[in-house]
């Protein structure tokens, strides 16, 4: 089933302007990032789909329901005080990555073989660590910030290959916010007297 092009553009436009506010948001610690990352994210979920994005697709799903998640366990970190920033152990990010290069190899191998996915390594790859980055935002590690920084890199590659222009230039932005939100964070690191 194809959509009409028209149908798309409004999709990537709207996902798009909400995928700005979720980032800025999340920049800020504020809660309601949660909502407009929800909404983001299942549209783009829909046009990456037809855009021969399928490991993107399923990951916006995700993106739903971790908007929950997040929703609820900052709006928890908010009643207990403000939302306290921490890392995580290096040997956590170490296992971590090893896990997830290897599912996104296994997963890219089967793309390959039983679907039409233009880029079955790098949807793989952004997708699994992807999974990984929302869980550390939802947790309020500072981490999380690189592994955007990285991701959303090679994500406008994809996008700008899948004439998806308005998404690549989004993730060009994310990529900035990213770096913003990371200084941002670790300056509240220090602020709350936590080792950065």
């Amino acid at each position: 089933m194809n959509l009409p092009a028209e149908l798309l553009t409004g999709l990537e436009i709207t996902a798009t302007v909400a995928g700005v506010v979720y980032v800025i948001l999340a920049a800020r610690r504020n809660r309601l990032c949660w909502i407009a990352g929800a909404v983001g994210s299942a549209l783009f979920g829909v046009l990456a789909v037809f855009r021969g994005l399928p490991m993107q697709g399923g990951l916006q799903v995700y993106y739903v329901g971790m908007s929950v998640y997040g929703w609820m366990s900052w709006s928890r970190g908010a009643r207990d005080g403000d939302l306290a920033v921490t890392t995580w152990p290096w040997r956590g990010h170490l296992l971590a990555g090893a896990v997830l290069v290897g599912i996104s190899f296994l997963t890219a191998h089967w793309l390959a073989a039983q679907t039409q996915a233009a880029w079955p390594v790098l949807d793989s790859l952004t997708t699994w660590f992807s999974l990984f980055a929302t869980w550390l935002v939802a947790r309020a590690k500072l981490e999380n910030w690189i592994y955007w920084i990285i991701i959303d890199g090679v994500l406008v590659f994809l996008c700008y290959m899948q004439d998806m222009p308005l998404m690549a230039a989004l993730y060009a932005f994310y990529v900035f916010i990213a770096a913003a939100g990371f200084v941002g964070w670790r300056r509240r690191m220090v602020l709350q007297g936590a080792p950065a």
